[in-house]
């Protein structure tokens, strides 16, 4: 997924902080990917919000795929 270009994603310092959002929203991608984790559908979350697009969902969660895959991540060590 490296170098992965994302259309839907933004981040701007004036918007949530600097959070990356849904392009033309305040809808944070951790929001979207916390309902997803919580067993919502792509469905439920559209009918949660509206102003956004299934293509909306999906790169929200390739994003943070990319994220992880390029990130350190503070786990333990398995047994």
């Amino acid at each position: 997924m490296t170098g992965m270009a994302f259309q839907r994603i933004v981040a701007d310092h004036r918007i949530m902080a600097g959070m990356p959002c849904i392009r033309g929203t305040r809808v944070p991608v951790v929001t979207l990917i916390g309902l997803v984790a919580e067993g919502m559908t792509i469905g439920e979350i559209l009918v949660d919000f509206p102003q956004l697009t299934v293509d909306d969902v999906r790169e929200a969660l390739q994003f943070a795929a990319a994220a992880v895959d390029q990130a350190t991540l503070p786990l333990p060590a398995s047994a």
